[in-house]
């Protein structure tokens, strides 16, 4: 089962058993982003609009792509704004956007999936305006170190996704390489568990 399948798969329970990752995740995009408002926004791995709800709060029009038709079609259910723009599509290959138009562009707990960080730091640089930030949030290093990874339970069978492990200088690095400049990093840890980041944080900021 290739990841498209599996996130297909795994829409119908997504967004109500446990997950502490997109728990946490979701609380920590308020906190970075806080009361910025943009107004155009690009939220890849939007999944089922965990986040494009509070998104929207911000006060700009938002293309929110995933990759998963399932995904989507859970999202589209509940949010109806005209406000949004739902888009299927694959961040591995060249994005369409053409000019640079977003002031935030957001990559939420998908970019384990993605070997090359060079090429998503690269067309993040075509399609967002200068100036513009681009908001990363995933499962960090040091939890991916210890055995951790995507996975949901499906028929009684846990279903784990492929993912690649990538250190924050993967990161730093890939950003410097295509003009980005690094805001900030910020460790996120479980309430209840304080010896491992579950999360990390990442904003950068496209240059000239």
């Amino acid at each position: 089962m290739n990841n498209i399948q599996a996130y297909n798969n795994w829409a119908e329970s997504y967004d109500d058993v446990t997950n502490k990752t997109r728990d946490l995740e979701a609380t920590a995009i308020r906190k970075v982003l806080g009361r910025k408002k943009f107004r155009k926004i690009l939220e890849l791995g939007c999944g089922t609009g965990k986040n494009t709800e509070w998104l929207l709060t911000r006060d700009g029009d938002i293309t929110a792509v995933d990759f998963s038709g399932e995904m989507l079609a859970k999202a589209k259910e509940k949010i109806t704004s005209e406000k949004v723009n739902f888009v299927k599509g694959n961040i591995k290959k060249k994005w369409k956007t053409t000019r640079p138009k977003y002031d935030l562009l957001t990559c939420s707990l998908i970019l384990e999936h993605i070997k090359d960080l060079d090429f998503i730091f690269k067309q993040a640089y075509r399609v967002l305006r200068m100036g513009g930030l681009f908001y990363i949030g995933e499962l960090h290093p040091q939890k991916q170190y210890v055995g951790s990874k995507a996975r949901f339970e499906k028929e009684k069978k846990t279903v784990v996704l492929d993912c690649f492990t990538h250190n924050i200088s993967d990161f730093t690095g890939s950003a410097i390489k295509n003009r980005f400049k690094c805001l900030e990093i910020r460790d996120w840890y479980d309430e209840d568990d304080k010896t491992v980041p579950r999360l990390i944080t990442m904003v950068f900021r496209r240059l000239m």
